[in-house]
């Protein structure tokens, strides 16, 4: 079988695998966060926390909740690494730095898991678990929440309500991502994946002399991370790794766990507003947009010129040879175009204009199908920009789901969609521009990139581009365990995640306030085709305009050169 036949058929068989899972999780998750009831475990976390689970909150009610439980998560996980040196299972490691533990602190706290660090030599049981891990689960259930009550403003009217945050942040965790992670878990250890809580092992290499590997809740975390589109590996290699992702089975699975809840979560949106078609709008440009990505990403990545590239079948720098070509362009486009960051090859030794295809996927606001509830509110609000703009090319007051996109509602889209730009290409420039003295502490792109050129400039954008959009991922050839690298890139992640909810559940709220309005024969039907292809076309100029100069002065030059 040649390599592009096995890489489409791959492609073909994820997409029947999240075709099956669609509705029927698409209809639990409407279930979980449209009841009224509670479990027995969730009262007790609710009287731990001194929570009030049926008290409805108001938009700022609810963004104060989430800063809140964020703020919190973040100092705690800086203690729990600056700490580490005299905690039980930490494997003789050292305390984390104070720069690069508030970087990890910052990331996974976000769903950002971006990692300047190799796990492997760094953290020890009780950080990787009782830290890393639960934030794991916890960030993508606050993105879960957040996106939850986006919908609750649609489907709502004459009330400013969204809900009750600490309710959704415990079903998402208790009954969506923790029973979906076990299960996924068991599959992998059965496949397997490494899961214990081992010491350091020194293990014989067939070329003579020997490595030292540690064990971990590999299998357990792997499931996590994949699924709540989190991305944060034990080992330095991350899903290239064997004890991560052992076989090409486990590959194409953890490719499905990165899916299956950000394209499920259309069928939820469609569910709680009352038209499930408004879903199906919204799964078709995710799925138009991502299928797109990955025929590119395999084409650039098969086309690859040269004798070596030729003879392996595709370019193999960096790519693990049980995936091969395709099935390490379809996690690649996959990771980028959520909010993962996990990798099964290295990103950096793709072609150039595979490189730049997967920074586009995560400029794009990582909304096709974007992470765990992220991109669910983020392609929101670029269908509020779409409806805004064909209200512009009519005449006409533009509407979405009965709800006036008005001055105030343009304005909060147009300031989210500014945030990540404006934070991406003001931290690239700043690296790129200051000088690094000798001996300083700054160690800005002279000191750190591995590459001159068009490359070099590639590894600072692709760095901030994957912080402040919250994916995780990196260009292997940066080294961005620095103290400028480590500030400026959490300050992203930071600003990148929290910014945005600003102005989500602000538009959330003012859209919850308003009466419904009536359709007429002259309503746009954003269930439609012609939606679909308006709000597709909407996220590609707008990403267009906003980062073709960047991307030209990096990959484009790149791969224009090869």
């Amino acid at each position: 079988m040649s390599p592009v036949l096995a890489g489409v058929l791959q492609m073909l068989a994820l997409i029947a695998a999240l075709a099956l899972a669609y509705r029927p999780l698409g209809d639990y998750m409407a279930r979980v966060y449209s009841s009224d009831k509670h479990l027995r475990v969730e009262k007790w976390i609710y009287k731990g926390i001194g929570a009030n689970p049926d008290t409805e909150m108001r938009w700022h009610a609810y963004l104060r909740a989430v800063l809140a439980f964020s703020a919190v998560g973040v100092l705690f996980l800086y203690l729990l690494q600056r700490l580490q040196g005299v905690l039980p299972g930490s494997l003789g490691f050292a305390s984390i730095d104070p720069d690069q533990a508030f970087n990890t602190a910052a990331s996974f706290v976000t769903n950002t898991n971006w990692q300047s660090y190799a796990g492997e030599q760094a953290m020890g049981h009780v950080v990787q678990t009782a830290g890393l891990a639960v934030q794991n689960f916890v960030s993508a259930a606050v993105g879960m929440a957040v996106a939850m009550a986006l919908v609750r403003g649609f489907a709502r009217s004459r009330t400013g309500e969204l809900g009750n945050f600490w309710a959704d942040l415990v079903r998402g965790t208790v009954r969506v991502l923790l029973p979906v992670a076990v299960v996924a878990a068991v599959v992998l250890v059965a496949c397997g994946a490494l899961q214990n809580f081992s010491g350091i092992h020194e293990v014989g290499q067939f070329m003579g002399g020997s490595q030292q590997w540690n064990g971990g809740a590999v299998a357990s975390t792997e499931a996590i991370k994949e699924l709540g589109t989190n991305g944060g590996g034990i080992f330095n290699a991350n899903s290239a790794h064997p004890f991560e992702n052992p076989t090409p089975f486990t590959n194409l699975f953890e490719i499905f766990l990165i899916l299956v809840i950000p394209f499920s979560l259309t069928r939820t949106f469609g569910v709680l507003v009352g038209s499930v078609k408004q879903g199906y709008a919204i799964l078709a440009t995710m799925a138009v947009i991502w299928i797109g990505f990955v025929a590119l990403m395999m084409w650039t990545e098969f086309a690859h010129r040269g004798p070596a590239p030729e003879i392996a079948g595709g370019a193999m720098e960096g790519k693990e040879v049980r995936f091969g070509v395709g099935a390490s362009s379809l996690f690649a486009a996959s990771t980028t175009l959520t909010s993962t960051g996990a990798v099964d090859s290295f990103h950096s030794s793709f072609t150039g204009l595979g490189g730049g295809i997967t920074m586009l996927g995560m400029m794009l606001g990582e909304i096709a199908p974007g992470g765990v509830g992220s991109g669910l509110y983020g392609i929101l609000i670029m269908a509020v920009i779409a409806v805004f703009i064909a209200g512009l090319m009519v005449g006409r007051t533009p509407e979405y789901l009965g709800k006036k996109i008005g001055t105030r509602q343009i304005k909060l889209a147009a300031l989210y969609i500014l945030v990540t730009p404006a934070l991406v290409l003001g931290f690239t420039a700043v690296s790129m521009a200051l000088p690094t003295p000798p001996h300083s502490i700054l160690n800005t792109a002279a000191g750190s990139v591995d590459h001159s050129g068009a490359h070099g400039f590639s590894e600072i954008l692709y760095a901030y581009t994957s912080g402040a959009n919250n994916n995780g991922s990196a260009f292997a050839g940066l080294g961005a365990d620095t103290p400028w690298f480590n500030t400026t890139i959490g300050l992203a992640m930071l600003l990148g995640r929290f910014l945005p909810m600003v102005f989500v559940l602000a538009l959330a709220g003012s859209l919850a306030e308003q009466k419904p309005v009536p359709a007429t024969a002259g309503t746009l039907r954003t269930e439609k085709p012609l939606f679909t292809g308006l709000l597709a076309g909407a996220i590609l100029i707008i990403t267009g305009l906003t980062y073709f100069p960047a991307l030209a002065l990096g990959p484009l030059a790149e791969g224009m050169a090869a």
